[in-house]
C-alpha cells in the first residue's frame, strides 16, 4: 500500500494557481508554486460561515422550515444576492451540523436543484446549492440527472451530488457513461474538457468497472493526443477588463524547459509557461490520472498468460521492435498509449536532469521523476517487452542521483522498480538495495515523509527482501534509526516490520538495540546538532579534558567508539554492547527531551512483540542466551524512571514465558541466577524482575524439570535466598521500616518452601523462620509501613505454608507436581501466590485439630 495514490495528483505547479487568479504579469518570470490536483466538487471548504453561527445547530424544526421558507423567496427573485447567499450558507450549517434527519421540504429541494441547473445562477448560488444537497445524502428526494447537461463545469457540480449518494456503483456508472459521451463527440463553444478528467478520476476510483471495453478505448485515444501532442507554444494572456488591459497582438513564444532554455521536445508538466492552452491544462491532468488509469484499465487482456516466461533474446527483440516506428498508430488503444506514456514518463526523466532555476520548480522535478519511475514500472509489469528499455534508463537514472541525498525519495520507486524486474532482466539489483538500506536512513532519519516512505516500502516487500536479500536483515540497527526519531507516527509499521527482521541470528543484539532505543534517539539528536554546529563548536576536543556536554562527547576519542556503535548501519554480533554503559549515563543529559520520552514509550510494547516472535523459533541455546540478557541489562537501562519500570514489567512476564519454553535453564543459569537472586540490590532497584527470579528457581529448580538438578544445587539457593529473606525482615532499632514489599516476602517465603520440600533436611530451618514472621508483621517498624491488609497476607501465606510442611510428602506432591499434573491444572496462581491445591490442604490442616498423618 502506498502512502500516496499518485504522485501526479500532487505535483506542485503554479498552473493551478494561475487557473483561479487568473494570468501573471508579464513581467513576472516563469514560476510555480500551487498544486495540480484531479478532484470533483466543491468540498465543504469553498464556503464560509458568519461568525456567531453555532447556535444553529440548536435551531427547532420551526425555525428550519421558516429560515427555508426565507431562503426560498430569495432564490426566486430575478437576481438572487448577497442576502440568499447568506441564508444558504446559514442553511448548510444547519444542515451540516445536525445528527438528526435533514428535513427539508420536498418543494425546497426542487427548487435547489433549479436553481443549481440555471445558465443565469451566480456561481456563488450554485456551490452552496450544491453543497446543501450533498450533506442531505443520501436521500430519496433528490431528482437530478446527469444525462442532458451540456455545460461541463455543471455536469461536474451535478456529479460530485449523484456520487454522493448510497447507490455508488448506479451514479458512478451513469457520470461515466456520460462523461464519456461528451469526450467522444465534439463539446459545445466554450466548454472545456478540463471539468471531465477530476470526475473520470473520481469514477474509476468510486467503481473502477463502470466503463466498457469501447468506452475505455475512447478515453485512451484522449489521452494519447493529451500526453503527446500538446502545443508547445503558449498560451496568450486573456484581457483582465478596463480601458489599458488590451495586451499588445504578439505571437506567444514557445514554452520553456525548468532551467529556461526553449523546449525542442514535445510539452509535459515540466514545460514552463506564462499562459498555459488548453491542450496543455489536458497534458497535465491527463498524466495527474495516468498511473490510476494505468492500473485500472491498463492490464486486462493486454498479454497472453505466458507472457512472463519470454526468454530474454525474445524479450529484447520485442523491445527494439516497438511501437516507436511508424507503425504506432495501427497499435490498438490500450498499447498506444502505453507506448505514449512511456515516451512520456523518458522525457520526464530527460527533463529532471536539467538544473531547475527556481526551487518550486526543483521539487516538481523529484515528483515528476518518482511518478514517471512508478508509471514505467507498471508498463514494464503489464507488459514485459518494455523492461528491457527501461532498464538501461533506470541504471543511468540511479547511477545520477544515488549520491544526490535531495533525490532519496526517488531512489524508493526505482529500487521498487529492480524488485519487480531485476529477475526478467537477469541483472543483479543488490547493490541498489545495499546502498539504499545503508546510506539513506544513516543520513536522512529525521526526514518524516521518507521515513514513512522508506517504511511501507519494505512493508511492501517483506516476503521479497526476507527471503532473498541478506542486507534487510543485517541492516536492521540503521532501520531502526527511523523508529527511534520518529517514534509516534511508525509504532504500527514497525509492529510488521519487527519480526520479518527477527532471526536467531539477529534475536541477541535486536534486543540490545531495543532496550537502547531511547539511547539511539538521544544520540541522533546529539548528531544532527554536531553536524549543525558552528565551526568554533567542532574543534578538535582534547582528549585529556573530559567532556562536559553530550557535543563534546561525540567528538570525544573517549566515547567516539560507543557513539560509532550506537549508530552503526550494519548488525555487528561480534561487539560487545557494554560499551554503552559510560554513554547511557552521559546521554541521561538529554533524558526529558520530548523525542526521548516519546521512543521510550514505544519501547514495551516492542519488546513483548520481540519476546512473542522470538518464542516461535527459539531453541535452547537461544533461550538461555536471551535469559542472560534479561538479568544483565534489568540494571543497565536509560535513566528514565518510567521507562525502567516499564521495561522491568515487561522482562518479567517475559521471564516467565522462556521458563515455560524451557525449565531446564534455570539448572543450566544456576551460577547467574545464584549470583542475582543473592544480590539485596537487585531486591531495591528492580522488584519485579527479582520477584520473578525467585518465583522461576523455586518452581523450576527440581529434578522433575531436570534429571540435572542436584541436593547441592538445592541447598546452595536455599541458603542464597535464606539469608535474603533474613536480610529484609530483620529488626534494626534503627530501621525506619521494611525495605522490600510484602510481595516479595511471599515469594521467598514460598520459593523457600518449595526447595525445603525437595531437600526435606531444610524443612526445620524454614519452619522456624515462618514462625517468626509473627513477629515481624507486629513489630512498629513493621506496621508502620505495612497496611493491615499486606500484614494479614503475610500471615496467611506463612501460616499456609507451616501447615502444609507438617506433611513432608503432601508437601512435596502439592509444590512439586510431576509434569502430568502439572499439566492438568488448569489454572497456576500469579508468581506470589500458591497452587490452590495447598490452599485446600491449609484449610483441612486447621479444620482436623490433633490429625497427624500417619
Amino acid at each position: 500500500m502506498s502512502f500516496h495514490p499518485s504522485y501526479g495528483s500532487v505535483i506542485t505547479s503554479m498552473k493551478s494557481l494561475k487557473a483561479i487568479r487568473g494570468p501573471v504579469p508579464s513581467s513576472s518570470p516563469p514560476t510555480r508554486v500551487g498544486a495540480i490536483r484531479i478532484h470533483s466538487g466543491i468540498s465543504r471548504g469553498e464556503t464560509t460561515f458568519p461568525s456567531g453561527t453555532f447556535r444553529e445547530r440548536t435551531r427547532r424544526p420551526e425555525e428550519l422550515q421558516a429560515l427555508g421558507a426565507r431562503t426560498a423567496a430569495l432564490l426566486q427573485q430575478p437576481e438572487p444576492g448577497a442576502e440568499a447567499a447568506d441564508c444558504l450558507r446559514r442553511l448548510l450549517l444547519v444542515v451540516a451540523a445536525t445528527k438528526r434527519d435533514r428535513k427539508l421540504d420536498n418543494k425546497f429541494v426542487e427548487l435547489l436543484e433549479t436553481v443549481l441547473c440555471l445558465p443565469k445562477s451566480p456561481q456563488q448560488i450554485q456551490i452552496l446549492c450544491a453543497a446543501i444537497l450533498r450533506e442531505m445524502s443520501p436521500s430519496n428526494k433528490l431528482t437530478l440527472s446527469c444525462h442532458e447537461i451540456q455545460e461541463t463545469k455543471l455536469l461536474s457540480t451535478v456529479c460530485s451530488i449523484l456520487l454522493a449518494q448510497g447507490n455508488k456503483k448506479a451514479a458512478a456508472s451513469a457520470v461515466g457513461q456520460r462523461v464519456i459521451k461528451l469526450l467522444e463527440g465534439r463539446l459545445p463553444e466554450g466548454e472545456s474538457s478540463r471539468h471531465l478528467l477530476p470526475l473520470l478520476s473520481q469514477v474509476i476510483s468510486v467503481f473502477p468497472a463502470s466503463l466498457t471495453e469501447d468506452q475505455t478505448n475512447v478515453v485512451n485515444k484522449r489521452m494519447v493526443d493529451w500526453l503527446r501532442y500538446a502545443s508547445v507554444q503558449q498560451g496568450v494572456a486573456q484581457p483582465s477588463g478596463g480601458f489599458f488591459s488590451t495586451p499588445r497582438a504578439r505571437q506567444p513564444g514557445p514554452v520553456t524547459e525548468v532551467d529556461g532554455s526553449i523546449a525542442t521536445d514535445f510539452f509535459t508538466v515540466l514545460s514552463l509557461g506564462q499562459h498555459y492552452t488548453e491542450d496543455q491544462w489536458l497534458n497535465m491532468q491527463a498524466f495527474s490520472m495516468l498511473r490510476k488509469w494505468l492500473l485500472c484499465y491498463g492490464s486486462e487482456g493486454t498479454s497472453s498468460p505466458n507472457s512472463d516466461d519470454r526468454s530474454e533474446v525474445e524479450g529484447s527483440v520485442m523491445s527494439m521492435v516497438s511501437a516507436t516506428s511508424t507503425s504506432s498508430r495501427l497499435l490498438p488503444p490500450k498499447e498506444r498509449l502505453r507506448e505514449k506514456a512511456f515516451e512520456y514518463c523518458q522525457r520526464l526523466v530527460e527533463q529532471s536532469n536539467r538544473r531547475a532555476l527556481r526551487k518550486p520548480d526543483g521539487d516538481l522535478q523529484k515528483a515528476c521523476l518518482m511518478e514517471a519511475v512508478t508509471i514505467m514500472d507498471i508498463i514494464c509489469r503489464q507488459d514485459s517487452s518494455y523492461v528491457y528499455r527501461t532498464l538501461s534508463c533506470v541504471k543511468i537514472l540511479h547511477g545520477r542521483i544515488s549520491r544526490d541525498l535531495a533525490y532519496a525519495r526517488a531512489l524508493l520507486p526505482i529500487a521498487q522498480f529492480f524488485l519487480n524486474h531485476s529477475e526478467t532482466a537477469a541483472v543483479d539489483s543488490e547493490a541498489v538495495y545495499k546502498h539504499l538500506f545503508t546510506r539513506i536512513p544513516a543520513q536522512l532519519f529525521h526526514s518524516p515523509m521518507l521515513a514513512f516512505e522508506f517504511i511501507q516500502f519494505c512493508r511492501d516487500n517483506l516476503r521479497v527482501f526476507t527471503e532473498n536479500f541478506s542486507i534487510f536483515r543485517q541492516s536492521f540497527p540503521n532501520l531502526f534509526k527511523f523508529l527511534a526519531w520518529n517514534s509516534p507516527s511508525l509504532i504500527l509499521e514497525f509492529m510488521d516490520l519487527l519480526p520479518a527482521l527477527l532471526d536467531p541470528d539477529t534475536a541477541i543484539e535486536m534486543l540490545h538495540l531495543l532496550l537502547d532505543l531511547p539511547c539511539l534517539a538521544a544520540a541522533l539528536d546529539v548528531q544532527l546538532r554536531s553536524a549543525s554546529a558552528s565551526a568554533s563548536e567542532r574543534a578538535a576536543c582534547d582528549p585529556a579534558v573530559k567532556p562536559t556536554s553530550c557535543l563534546e562527547a561525540f567528538r570525544h576519542p573517549l566515547y567516539r567508539s560507543s557513539f560509532q556503535y550506537l549508530l552503526r548501519i550494519e548488525a555487528a554480533p561480534g561487539d560487545s554492547p557494554e560499551r554503552l554503559a559510560p554513554l547511557r549515563q552521559l546521554l541521561g543529559s538529554v533524558a526529558n527531551s520530548p523525542r526521548v520520552v516519546q521512543c521510550a514509550e514505544t519501547v514495551p510494547v516492542l519488546l513483548q512483540l520481540f519476546f512473542n516472535t522470538a518464542a516461535e523459533f527459539a531453541d535452547k541455546l537461544l533461550i538461555n542466551q536471551l535469559v542472560l540478557v534479561l538479568l544483565e541489562r534489568s540494571d543497565q537501562l536509560y535513566e528514565l524512571p518510567a521507562f525502567k519500570a516499564d521495561v522491568h514489567r515487561v522482562l518479567s512476564s517475559q521471564l516467565l514465558l522462556l521458563c515455560r519454553l524451557h525449565p531446564s535453564l534455570v539448572v543450566e543459569l544456576s551460577k547467574e541466577l545464584l549470583e542475582f537472586s543473592g544480590t539485596v540490590g537487585n531486591i531495591q532497584n528492580k522488584e519485579d524482575v527479582y520477584t520473578y527470579v525467585v518465583w522461576a528457581i523455586g518452581e523450576y529448580m527440581s529434578v522433575s524439570y531436570d534429571k540435572r538438578c542436584t541436593v547441592e544445587q538445592i541447598n546452595r539457593f536455599f541458603e542464597a535466598l535464606e539469608a535474603m529473606l533474613f536480610e529484609i525482615t530483620q529488626l534494626r532499632p534503627t530501621a525506619s521500616g521494611p525495605p522490600s514489599s510484602p510481595r516479595v516476602i511471599t515469594v521467598l517465603m514460598t520459593a523457600l518452601t518449595k526447595l525445603a520440600s525437595r531437600s526435606q533436611d531444610l524443612i526445620p530451618r524454614v519452619s522456624l523462620f515462618l514462625t517468626k514472621m509473627r513477629a515481624f508483621v507486629q513489630h512498629p517498624a513493621t506496621a508502620s509501613v505495612y497496611s493491615e491488609q499486606d500484614s494479614e497476607e503475610i500471615l496467611t501465606r506463612a501460616t499456609e505454608l507451616t501447615n502444609l510442611l507438617k506433611m513432608p510428602s503432601v508437601a512435596q506432591f502439592v509444590l512439586t507436581p510431576t509434569a502430568e499434573v502439572a499439566g492438568a491444572w488448569s489454572q497456576r496462581d500469579a508468581p506470589a501466590a500458591l497452587p490452590a491445591t495447598m490452599k485446600m490442604v491449609s484449610r483441612f490442616m486447621e479444620q482436623g485439630a490433633g490429625f497427624v498423618p500417619g
